[in-house]
């Protein structure tokens, strides 16, 4: 098992010191979806949800919390992002919304936080702007797709929640 870098000798957390590591362009990819009776979806669908577009709030809240990644992880450096993009798509299938956030930076840390909390805080503003209409929803399947750049290049996730076959790639694998 590796030694985790964000505990001290004497056991106490720190903020890892980065200033030795190579700057290098960082790439982060991550998913999550928000599962829904299939009235929420049409009512998100038709653009009727009280609160407004669903999905152009949830698309600028991700955004911003991947800018204010540090300011909620306490142990997450304060990072140029140089690029969020966000991509909320409605899925008849789960029903629900498939939510998927790539951050991309030039630095000396990964965006692997941003990405990931870019996708939680989307996938919080899908279930606030339409809680009204169901409380039961349920956002599950946050995790990293992929990620590339920095000491330890890439990485590709083995199980994308995705229906589509993911292009192969040459990279290091999650474990199973």
């Amino acid at each position: 098992m590796r030694k985790l870098t964000h505990i001290g000798q004497d056991g106490s957390a720190r903020m890892v010191d980065v200033s030795q590591k190579a700057v290098t362009s960082r790439i982060a990819t991550a998913e999550g979806l928000v599962r829904m009776q299939g009235g929420t979806l049409a009512l998100i669908r038709s653009g009727d949800a009280k609160k407004g577009d669903v999905l152009g709030v949830a698309r600028i809240a991700g955004i911003m919390a991947a800018k204010r990644t540090h300011e909620l992880i306490p142990l997450c450096h304060p990072l140029s992002i140089s690029g969020v993009t966000l991509e909320l798509a409605l899925d008849d299938r789960l029903p629900g919304v498939r939510v998927t956030a790539s951050v991309k930076t030039t630095g000396q840390t990964g965006v692997e936080m941003e990405a990931l909390t870019a996708v939680s805080v989307a996938c919080l503003t899908v279930y606030d702007m339409v809680k009204a209409a169901d409380r039961g929803m349920v956002i599950e399947g946050v995790r990293l797709l992929e990620k590339s750049g920095g000491a330890s290049g890439e990485w590709l996730a083995d199980f994308p929640l995705r229906k589509a076959p993911r292009p192969a790639k040459t990279s290091r694998r999650a474990a199973p």
